[in-house]
């Protein structure tokens, strides 16, 4: 079955990003031109994915706005004949189907999931968690929606890193199939390097099947009186369900300020528009003692 839905969980307080995030959301901070939620749907429609379920909570709305016809503006740079921004303006309402469900308790990512589970219960949907961007000619949650055609379950992105960081993911315990795609034992959130069963590391695209609904109801309460996907899918490991698939592409964490800012950057580099001048001027910073 086609993937043809998929959910942002977009719900937290990031208090990484305070005070930058306490008014405005973390998922709302530009990354380069765009802000963060746009880059991940952007990659949604690029793979396909027609229907969009973002959970949010209160105090967000402004990412409800940002996806919503903006008539005033439109017309200030329509009669500016401003074509290029409006364009992009209008594109933005014309990303897809959007959704938006509000968590009112931050009671984890197993929580915010059953959240939206009325609309996700026909058939197997992407899973995105916005401070992960895969940068790379195919989308990410595309690969992955691929492997999940061929070898049905549950299907997890994961990225290979150093094994001295490994410390910081939650990793695999893989069984290779070929092609890059593994069965996946169990999943080990954020181990020792000597006790890691890989450095493959779990990067935040996902695709699910409605099975892990019940499975999520079911699964007690963990750490920090919250319920946990990771928890729910240690269950679905030990059903044989759970595959893993190695990203093309480079990984970038925006979930910090740092990552967020190193995440601008390689963007930028990237990118025509910007790289030409940056090159010279980050050459300079690097050739120049801080004062």
């Amino acid at each position: 079955m086609t993937v043809r839905k998929g959910i942002i969980l977009a719900a937290g307080f990031g208090t990484r990003f305070l005070p930058a995030s306490k008014a405005v959301p973390k998922e709302m901070l530009p990354l380069l031109d765009r802000p963060v939620i746009q880059h991940i749907v952007e990659e949604a429609v690029a793979a396909g994915i027609q229907e969009l379920v973002i959970v949010t909570s209160l105090g967000k709305e402004v990412m409800a706005s940002h996806f919503a016809r903006a008539w005033e503006l439109e017309e200030a740079l329509a009669a500016k004949g401003d074509e290029d921004r409006l364009e992009t303006v209008r594109r933005l309402a014309s990303l897809g189907s959007l959704a938006f469900v509000y968590q009112k308790e931050r009671l984890g990512t197993g929580h915010a999931l059953l959240q939206a589970r009325w609309l996700l219960a026909d058939g197997p949907f992407a899973l995105f968690y916005p401070d992960d961007i895969v940068v790379s000619d195919r989308p990410a949650i595309g690969q992955l929606i691929e492997a999940q055609a061929r070898w049905g379950g549950h299907v997890l992105g994961v990225a290979e890193v150093p094994r001295e960081e490994v410390h910081r993911y939650g990793v695999i315990d893989p069984e290779p199939l070929g092609d890059g795609v593994f069965r996946v034992r169990r999943t080990v959130e954020k181990p020792a390097p000597e006790e890691a069963p890989s450095a493959l590391a779990i990067v935040g695209r996902l695709v699910l099947t409605p099975e892990v609904f019940p499975v999520l109801e079911a699964t007690p309460v963990g750490k920090g009186g919250e319920v946990w996907l990771t928890d729910a899918l240690a269950t679905l490991c030990g059903r044989g369900a759970v595959y893993a698939r190695c990203l093309e592409g480079e990984w970038l964490d925006t979930g910090n300020p740092l990552g967020l800012l190193k995440a601008s950057l390689s963007l930028a580099m990237r990118d025509p528009r910007t790289s030409g001048e940056l090159r010279p001027y980050l050459e300079r910073l690097l050739e120049t003692p801080p004062s």
